[in-house]
């Protein structure tokens, strides 16, 4: 494959959590596909994740190296080799999670100052703020990611810059009208009450927040032709350039790639290919809570009940199960009794494609989806996704 040749470098940081770090890598791809050489700096757990799609991107011959941090994960309390957030059990570990990530900027300097050639850009989550006083002391441009979307972007900016309204709003369930949007959203204070609101994140999203204003630019995965006004308006209130650069999964054009595309499945590649060859085109009910949602045994139960009474052919992704789950599945004889529903109606459901899914950033990988098949796609967003939906 031929690349063009530069001699920009640009130095990536990604969030360690699936949704963040797998975009990021294609946006390295994509820059080293047009000559950049590209450093991803990241932890040793989470380099390893994506190592096979690296390997087969340095033998295209593209200029892409990896880079590791150590995260002193006992200072905080987590245990060794929990460097991702899908790894942590409990939402209220999230907060250590990012607290020992803020422990990397000293030795995330210092790696910088040493590298050759030196770096022309910096591209950082905009969730590790750190990284904006690095590229301060070192004179190195930078922008931050933002993945989920203008339009998301843009409400989060509302909300966080009218919590004071949200304060004053007396019942949780009263819905209230987004300001300065030009379509309709409503949501309720339940529904907007986003992290940072909450006491003991409120310095780390301010520091967040300044880092932002602070930054050269913001960078999403996402397209003008999606979301025009949204693109503007969030330029606007940001008061910095929007490059929309999304899909950025369209970079993987291998079966390799695109199979090995985040953490590797119980179901074989080939066979799950294969499975859903052998229905009709558009069929198919894809369900996936994401990485880092973790439903109940009782929320599974129901969710597997409802996608059998559905009569379609359905795809079901379980990032987290439990012993009690397995247990059900087995004394039910679930998947044998779904089989032979199958067997008896074998061209169920072949109207209709869905999409249903839980975490912000699979949402938007089936929002993809959904614009190239033209189907349905339903969300129920995870955090600060309330604002999509």
């Amino acid at each position: 494959m031929p690349h063009l040749s530069t001699n920009l470098h640009f130095v990536l940081f990604p969030l360690m959590t699936p949704g963040h770090m797998i975009p990021m890598v294609d946006i390295a791809r994509l820059l080293a596909e047009r000559g950049s050489t590209v450093t991803i700096v990241t932890t040793p757990v989470n380099a390893n994740r994506f190592k096979p799609v690296i390997t087969r991107a340095i033998n295209d011959n593209l200029k892409i190296q990896v880079l590791e941090l150590q995260l002193p994960l006992a200072e905080v309390g987590l245990p060794e080799g929990c460097e991702n957030f899908d790894m942590i059990q409990s939402a209220q570990l999230h907060i250590k999670m990012f607290s020992v990530a803020m422990m990397l900027e000293e030795p995330a300097e210092n790696m910088l100052r040493g590298l050759t050639p030196a770096p022309s850009c910096i591209i950082s989550d905009n969730l590790l703020p750190w990284t904006g006083d690095i590229a301060r002391k070192l004179g190195i441009p930078r922008m931050v990611f933002h993945g989920p979307g203008c339009f998301t972007y843009l409400c989060i900016h509302i909300l966080a810059t009218n919590s004071d309204a949200l304060d004053e709003m007396g019942s949780d369930s009263e819905y209230f009208v987004l300001p300065g949007l030009p379509d309709r959203v409503e949501l309720t204070k339940t529904q907007a009450m986003m992290a940072w609101l909450a006491k003991d994140t409120t310095g780390f999203f301010n520091r967040v927040r300044k880092s932002e204003e602070a930054a050269n630019g913001i960078v999403v995965n996402s397209f003008r032709e999606l979301e025009p006004y949204y693109v503007e308006e969030l330029a606007k209130a940001k008061g910095k350039k929007v490059w929309c650069i999304g899909p950025v999964s369209l970079c993987n054009k291998s079966f390799e790639d695109i199979a090995e595309r985040g953490t590797k499945g119980a179901m074989n590649e080939h066979d799950c290919l294969k499975w859903l060859d052998s229905n009709e085109p558009g069929s198919v009910i894809f369900v996936c809570m994401g990485s880092l949602a973790r439903e109940c045994t009782e929320q599974n139960i129901e969710l597997g009940l409802g996608l059998e009474s559905s009569n379609k052919p359905f795809l079901w992704c379980i990032r987290h199960t439990t012993e009690e789950l397995e247990r059900w599945f087995l004394e039910q004889g679930y998947e044998e009794r779904v089989k032979r529903q199958r067997a008896n109606n074998p061209r169920l459901g072949t109207a209709i494609i869905d999409f249903v899914t839980s975490s912000g950033w699979r949402f938007h990988n089936t929002l993809w989806m959904e614009l190239d098949s033209r189907r349905g796609c339903s969300g129920s967003p995870y955090g600060y996704m309330a604002t999509l939906c």
